[in-house]
């Protein structure tokens, strides 16, 4: 390093990009000329591989939690849906002197769950044997008067609860006192 008094010098000293000591007033300061130092070009292809495999790694935590989310929801939705069907459904009876032939009698002909299906409504009184009747693992009907529920998310189902199809439906069962999916039914 070269401690400079003339300006000539330092100039010169500056140009050649070295640290110099310049003099000010009272004392000497240390200069870099940032010059010398090569510039930034950008990031390293491995620089870029990691940053984008650590974005793609959160990002598929999130999204997979958000459908998580997202299928809950519709499951509490279908539940509270078939509430309000089955309060319609047993005023119309209190009303009436009997169960609704369909959904139509109670206004809810085009009402459908969260995955975009109509809602299932069987009155007992209106077939013949136990065929159609929801029924659980022992083959047994799960309601006494009526059963109610969604297809749930494949859009399909079968009388008996332990059939494929039929896991994901969010049934009525025990006569009211059960409103859920048909996997979590005892």
């Amino acid at each position: 390093m070269k401690v400079s008094t003339d300006r000539s010098d330092r100039n010169k000293d500056e140009e050649r990009g070295h640290s110099i000591f310049t003099r000010t007033k009272n004392s000497y300061v240390l200069s870099v000329d940032n010059r010398s130092h090569r510039p930034f070009l950008g990031f390293t292809l491995l620089e870029l591989v990691v940053v984008i495999a650590i974005l793609g790694i959160a990002s598929s935590i999130g999204v997979s939690g958000y459908y998580s989310y997202i299928e809950k929801a519709k499951i509490i939705k279908a539940i509270a849906d078939l509430r309000i069907i089955e309060k319609e459904i047993i005023l119309f009876e209190a009303t009436n002197g009997a169960f609704p032939l369909s959904l139509v009698e109670i206004g809810r002909a085009n009402f459908k769950d969260p995955w975009g299906n109509p809602y299932e409504y069987l009155n007992f009184a209106t077939i013949k044997g136990k065929g159609k009747q929801r029924k659980d693992h022992m083959m047994v009907p799960i309601n006494e008067f009526f059963d109610l529920y969604s297809r749930g998310k494949d859009g399909e189902s079968k009388p008996p609860l332990t059939a494929k199809a039929s896991h994901d439906d969010i049934i009525r069962g025990h006569s009211g006192r059960f409103i859920g999916p048909a996997s979590e039914y005892t």
